[in-house]
């Protein structure tokens, strides 16, 4: 499958409206966002599993993000409330579950090959302070390395936010909303920007909350391998 797959163009999903597709497991259900391979794939999506529902124990060939959007995510490392975000690098297993059901955004196949830097992180501890570039934002830091940086912003309402993409920008809306190019970004929409673009957003009347990611599209896609 290849969905939303050209990364040098503008790629737009309005993830709340779309039908839940199931996946091979029972009970769990996603949204796909882009999508380069069948079950082993380059994936970024957002992914629900109803209450009590388990999926079958894996490898991350390619390493796995998530952020946690609603309910609690389980594994038997421990427990993942909303709000936590999580970087589990190539090489590392787990059996994911859901007593409580839950929801969550997740990026399969995106870590640079030799990147072993474990990350659980609850992010209503964070504190944010005040981009000095774009007056209006504040940013809460989950992670940086050479490759990209992630963050949490907040949009003060009706602040134009410049949207700056030297090497890739991708963002999800988490709480209010914004305009872009004429078009209404609420809740789970996801906006990825190629390399090289340039774009300003209107945050809405209530403001807005975005997870965003940089930097990581200057690097070609990772090709998927099946663990033999």
């Amino acid at each position: 499958m290849q969905l939303n797959a050209d990364f040098t163009r503008r790629a737009v999903v309005h993830a709340a409206g779309l039908n839940w597709v199931a996946s091979p497991m029972k009970d769990v259900e996603r949204r796909m966002l882009d999508r380069i391979g069948g079950e082993v794939a380059r994936a970024t999506s957002i992914v629900r599993y109803a209450p009590r529902s388990q999926f079958s124990r894996h490898t991350h060939g390619g390493g796995e993000e998530f952020l946690v959007l609603e309910g609690v995510f389980q594994d038997e490392h421990g427990d993942y409330s909303a709000g936590t975000y999580v970087r589990n690098p190539p090489g590392t297993a787990h059996t994911p579950r859901s007593d409580r059901g839950c929801t969550i955004f997740v990026k399969l196949w995106q870590f640079d090959p030799a990147d072993r830097s474990s990350l659980s992180l609850d992010t209503g501890e964070l504190a944010y302070y005040a981009d000095p570039a774009r007056p209006g934002v504040e940013l809460a830091e989950l992670f940086r390395d050479k490759n990209e940086v992630v963050t949490l912003e907040r949009w003060r309402a009706g602040a134009e936010v410049p949207l700056p993409s030297p090497a890739g920008l991708e963002l999800l809306v988490l709480e209010g909303g914004f305009t872009e190019e004429g078009e209404r970004f609420d809740y789970q929409s996801w906006l990825r920007l190629p390399s090289g673009a340039s774009a300003r957003a209107s945050a809405g009347p209530t403001g807005c909350r975005v997870w965003a990611k940089r930097g990581h599209l200057a690097r070609p896609p990772m090709a998927c391998r099946i663990a033999g």
